[in-house]
């Protein structure tokens, strides 16, 4: 196996930026420095990024979560508040696949591996994400139409989002929105761009999962099949 697929699948980082981590000197096979990208590895081989151990591939795990408001899709934070890291009983390094804002619910993947997390993530492979938004008011047909074929909101973004109108009641809708890019506060732009203000968003599917079958803060293991099936769907992209 090369040696920067090893890294990401162990949940390091990603496939590219193991490449930046050879290169500058910061990675040991056996205890020899390795600067050569392409660089082959055997199972038994010891592998230490900047003097710590590197764990095998076979320890990666993913967890499905259902995201509870309030809590912060990131590992740590400098205030002290909760993070969706702290949900999850595994002493492992986690990190978040993707993030949702701290009052954004819905499904998460949560693991150790960074191979994963850049395939799932990278707009190039247009891995599907589902989202429910409330919002005050509604929009018209144009601009249905017009997110369908992409537009530019605030800060020069351009977001493009398939939208299906689920139900209204008085001054409220509820939308689905599907998206294959993941960019920053994207929903929220949209509705804004649009004049709507966002009361709830949750966040429904991710790729072929969906944590609505679990409570609030509730987590659970992913298979191996599983697992295999979100690599499939991203690579098959």
């Amino acid at each position: 196996m090369r040696l920067n697929k090893y890294l990401a699948q162990a949940g390091i980082t990603s496939r590219r930026k193991a490449d930046i981590l050879i290169t500058d000197g910061r990675v040991q096979v056996n205890g020899r420095l390795v600067t050569a990208l392409g660089t082959e590895i055997q199972p038994d081989d010891l592998v230490e990024v900047d003097g710590q151990p590197v764990e095998p591939e076979d320890r990666r795990v993913v967890y499905l979560l259902h995201k509870p408001e309030g809590v912060l899709s990131s590992v740590t934070d400098p205030r002290g508040r909760e993070t969706v890291v702290d949900l999850i009983r595994d002493k492992r390094r986690l990190f978040p696949i993707g993030r949702l804002d701290r009052d954004t619910t819905g499904t998460l993947l949560i693991t150790n591996d960074g191979e994963l997390a850049n395939l799932l993530t990278h707009p190039r492979y247009e891995v599907k994400k589902v989202y429910l938004a409330e919002v005050k008011g509604q929009l018209g047909p144009r601009a249905v139409n017009a997110l369908g074929e992409g537009v530019v909101v605030e800060g020069g973004m351009r977001v493009q989002a398939s939208v299906k109108r689920l139900a209204g009641r008085g001054n409220r809708t509820l939308y689905q929105i599907t998206l294959t890019e993941g960019k920053n506060r994207e929903i929220k732009r949209i509705f804004s761009h649009f004049g709507l203000p966002l009361l709830r968003l949750h966040r429904t599917g991710f790729a072929n999962l969906s944590a609505d079958d679990l409570t609030p803060g509730k987590y659970r293991q992913l298979h191996r099949d599983e697992i295999n099936r979100l690599y499939a769907i991203a690579r098959a992209q």
